[in-house]
Order: C-alpha cells, then sequence, then structure tokens
C-alpha cells in the first residue's frame, strides 16, 4: 500500500476525535454552615429564656411570694401546655380551642378592617380635601382605647358576638386607613402619566397602579393593624365572655388560678407573633421584599 493510501486510510480517524464533557455535578449543600446558622438562631433566645426562668424560680420560690414560680405552673397548668386540644364537655376545652375561637372574631374583623381600610385610605390620598377633612378626626379616633367602643356597641349590637367584632375592626382600621393613605400620596406622578396615556379608569388605576405601588405602605398598616386586633379580642373578651383566650384569663382570675393565667398569656404572646411574621412573610412575597420609606 503506498504511503498516499495510507495516510487517507488514517486522516480521518485522526481527525474524528470525540470531546467528552464531565458531568455537572449538583451543588452540595453545605450542611455544616446550615448547622452553624440553626445554632445562632436557635440557642441564644433558649439560653436567654433558661435565664429567665431561673431567676422567676428564685424570687418566687419563697412560700410567702405573690406570683407561682414555674415549677409551680407546670405542676398545676401542665396539661394546657402538653395537651392544649382537650375537650371534656360543658365548656372544658383546652387552650387551643380558645383561641381558635378568638382567631375567628379577628378574622372577622380584622378583615373588615383590611378592606375598608384600604378603600378608604386610598380615597383620602387621592383627594386633598378628603385628607384636610379626614385625616383630624382619624387621628383623634385611633387613641381612643378598645375597651372604651365597647359599652356603645354592646348598646347597638345587644349581642357579645358582634360587639367583639366591631371592637376588632374599630381598633384596627386606623393604622390601615393612614399608612395606605401615606402610600397612595407617595405614588411618582410617572404612574400616574402613565395611567393617563393609557386612559385607565378608576378601577384599573386602582388595581394596576395604585395597589401595587402603595402595597409596601399597604401591609405596613396591616401589620400594625393585626397587632391591634389580637389585643382589642382579648381585651373585649375579658368583658363579653364566651370561650375565647380573654374570657378564659379572667374567669381563672375570678378562680384564683394564676398558673393558668400565665400559661394562656405565653400562649397569646407566641399567636401574636405568628400572627404578625404571617402578615409580614405575605407582604414581602407580594411586595418582592420592598419596604416602605
Amino acid at each position: 500500500m503506498s504511503a498516499e493510501a495510507q495516510i487517507e486510510t488514517t486522516s480521518p480517524a485522526k481527525q474524528a476525535k470525540v470531546f467528552s464533557f464531565p458531568a455537572r455535578s449538583a451543588p452540595k449543600r453545605n450542611w455544616r454552615k446550615l448547622g452553624m446558622s440553626v445554632v445562632h438562631a436557635v440557642v441564644p433566645p433558649l439560653m436567654v429564656i433558661a435565664l429567665l426562668l431561673l431567676v422567676w424560680q428564685i424570687a418566687c420560690g419563697s412560700p410567702g411570694a405573690s406570683l407561682p414560680p414555674p415549677s409551680l405552673v407546670w405542676e398545676q397548668a401542665g396539661e394546657l401546655i402538653i395537651n392544649p386540644f382537650f375537650d371534656y364537655g360543658n365548656g372544658d376545652i383546652g387552650l387551643a380551642w380558645r383561641i381558635f375561637a378568638s382567631l375567628q372574631r379577628v378574622a372577622v374583623g380584622f378583615g373588615l378592617a383590611a378592606v375598608v381600610g384600604v378603600l378608604l385610605g386610598a380615597f383620602v390620598g387621592q383627594s386633598v380635601w378628603a385628607m384636610r377633612g379626614l385625616d383630624p378626626i382619624f387621628q383623634v379616633l385611633r387613641t381612643v382605647p378598645p375597651l372604651a367602643w365597647l359599652p356603645l356597641s354592646l348598646a347597638a349590637f345587644r349581642d357579645s358576638h358582634p360587639s367583639a367584632i366591631f371592637v376588632i375592626f374599630i381598633t384596627s382600621v386606623w393604622p390601615v386607613i393612614i399608612n395606605t393613605a401615606v402610600g397612595v400620596r407617595q405614588i411618582p406622578d410617572d404612574y400616574r402619566n402613565v395611567a393617563r396615556i393609557l386612559q385607565l379608569n378608576a378601577i384599573e388605576f386602582f388595581f394596576g397602579i395604585m395597589v401595587p405601588a402603595a402595597a409596601p405602605y399597604i401591609f405596613t398598616g396591616l401589620r400594625i393593624g393585626i397587632g391591634l386586633s389580637w389585643l382589642a379580642i382579648v381585651a373585649a373578651e375579658m368583658l363579653t365572655g364566651g370561650v375565647g383566650i380573654g374570657f378564659f384569663i379572667w374567669d381563672a382570675w375570678n378562680s384564683s388560678r394564676l398558673p393558668d393565667i400565665i400559661v394562656a398569656l405565653v400562649y397569646i404572646g407566641v399567636v401574636g407573633f405568628v400572627l404578625d411574621r404571617l402578615v409580614a412573610g405575605f407582604g414581602a412575597f407580594v411586595t418582592r421584599g420592598t419596604t416602605a420609606n
């Protein structure tokens, strides 16, 4: 075989080269870093709680103390902590069911406050005359304590359930109105010019431009409102009765069950914190992390 034939025979094999690319490996999760972040987030609060319990035990552990120490709270109200879902009938239910009853009232009252507050706040923010006329009234009414509205609501509705809902509504609506109005006034003029060019009607402008632009301010008002709602329902239930957590505290006081009151206060604080985190998380999701200035 000639040299040229050999070259023609071997050259294609030399030219056809196969390049293999290494498979892309999935990013490795840094479990150590994740574990350390969890430790840094959990351990300090646990240490502070343990220190507070120790100080509480030392301060109230003497026989003549007016408040029960943590050991006595666990001894007398341990079932409320371990099993909050018990139901023995005749109104003898766990704290979880009582909190659920209170949350139902909060959902109705705060839901009404959110809708009315956003609509009225948008109107006030859009109108200079409405702002001048209504803002002083809002500033006065928002300083009225929740329980001050209760006698009027009982006289108007003649029933404890709608009266409690009204107290929640009238307490939580003001921060929603005020923050929404501030957010609407902060909408850039460029957005309004775009609405005029596109010839948007009032409904399209409200849902397409006004609400998205003012959303950080709206959710700031909603966060304040949900906290006030939870405060108002606990205070209102102490006087209106029912199966809510507020009436449980009042009934425990009348029965001299201080450990039950302490456990109920812890539940109230945890639920209030969860409600605030839920509204804040939903607001961060909707506004994509944008905050009000």
